[in-house]
């Protein structure tokens, strides 16, 4: 069975995961710590917060979440093996509060979000690199009327660094991006505009 990294801190630190097959691109502990020591400083990874994974693969993202203690995770992911994959990743971490769905990430995000456990907190993205579905997924994510998100959250997308992203989505903002060889890691956040706020006043 391929590798999917471990994680890297919190309750379950050092437990190796699975990866669902070779295509899976795991995060290296670096761009991990790098990623969720953001989350952490955001504030955003409590116990009464909801973490989502979306195109959720291994599930690594939403299980370091678990780990570094948010309260619950969702993890969407279409492929069927994946999802298993995900399960059997939750019990060799022993984290409680994840669900696993499998479903397409865009039919998902077009449905209420209260039933999924939304609004969410944090949220991390990585679809696979060739296909075109970051912009879309943004869209959905900051549109205020859909309500998947809570002001002041924090979405972090993985994507192939020559791939340039929107700076805004509806209600999200980028404000950080860090790049680890290939990979980059883009951050968004939800809610108010504090400067355009005050230049409207």
């Amino acid at each position: 069975m391929p590798d999917a990294g471990r994680v890297v801190s919190g309750s379950a630190k050092g437990v190796r995961l699975q990866a669902p097959g070779t295509r899976t691109r795991p995060l290296s502990d670096r761009a991990k710590q790098a990623l969720f020591g953001t989350l952490e400083a955001e504030g955003v990874l409590h116990p009464d917060s909801a973490f989502l994974d979306l195109f959720a693969g291994s599930g690594a993202a939403g299980i370091e979440a678990l780990s570094r203690g948010a309260g619950r995770a969702v993890f969407v992911e279409h492929d069927r093996r994946a999802c298993e994959v995900i399960e059997a990743n939750l019990r060799r971490a022993a984290l409680p509060g994840g669900t696993v769905i499998r479903a397409d990430v865009q039919r998902f995000l077009e449905a209420a979000p209260g039933a999924s456990g939304g609004p969410f907190a944090a949220c991390v993205a990585d679809p696979p690199y060739a296909l075109p579905l970051l912009a879309p997924t943004l869209d959905r994510l900051g549109d205020a009327q859909r309500g998947w998100l809570t002001d002041g959250a924090i979405v972090v997308t993985k994507h192939f660094w020559r791939d340039p992203l929107p700076p805004a989505a509806g209600e999200l903002d980028s404000y950080r991006e860090r790049r680890f060889g290939e990979t980059m890691l883009t951050f968004y956040r939800y809610g108010d505009r504090p400067e355009q706020a005050q230049e409207d006043s």
